[in-house]
């Protein structure tokens, strides 16, 4: 290190120049490495993990209590007061028997919501697990969760925006490859 004063050499740890009486510079700070950019995106992926997964427990149980509750008052389950919208009887004037629409309505809706949640786990493993598969299958969930608002539509928004892009697919890719050190010549 020298003075910024008159250029004479400094001893390491020197506060004042012995030659004009400056005062030394602070030493700078180095600046953070592509391992610290790797490190802070890794916490990224971390938390975006554990978000998919209480999305995943969040999307099932609401989707078993709103099932549960349409199957209840399509079934005249709640008195006088259960004749549904489509009028008097469990389905109303419908052309086809109740147990077609009302099996494949409700079958249909379980297996929707049953592969949602399989999906939102799938990738919250993957994530917390860091494979490559799961960057690519977490932009596909979080494009069609944009649909469901506002928590899908918020964690498909933050997903898109940690894991798209040039540099967040080297950074996702550099989580597994092991630490390069650099030679020393």
């Amino acid at each position: 290190m020298y003075c910024s004063g008159c250029g004479q050499p400094l001893a390491t740890g020197q506060p004042v120049c012995t030659h004009c009486g400056r005062p030394a510079s602070a030493a700078v700070p180095p600046v953070p490495g592509f391992a610290f950019e790797v490190e802070n995106y890794a916490g990224k992926i971390r938390a975006l993990s554990v978000v998919w997964a209480i999305y995943a427990a969040f999307a099932l149980l609401t989707g078993i209590a709103g099932l549960t509750f349409a199957h209840a008052f399509m079934t005249n389950h709640f008195g006088p007061f259960g004749q549904g919208p489509f009028g008097g009887g469990q389905w109303g004037n419908s052309p086809f028997p109740e147990e077609w629409f009302g099996h494949a309505l409700f079958g249909f809706i379980w297996m929707a919501l049953l592969v949602r949640t399989a999906l939102a786990i799938f990738v919250a493993w993957g994530l917390y697990e860091r494979h490559q598969w799961a960057r690519i299958l977490a932009i596909i969930v979080a494009f069609l969760s944009l649909l469901k608002f506002p928590l899908g539509t918020a964690l498909g928004i933050w997903t898109l925006v940690v894991l798209m892009g040039y540099r967040n697919a080297t950074l996702y890719d550099q989580l597994n490859a092991p630490p390069t050190y650099p030679t020393p010549r």
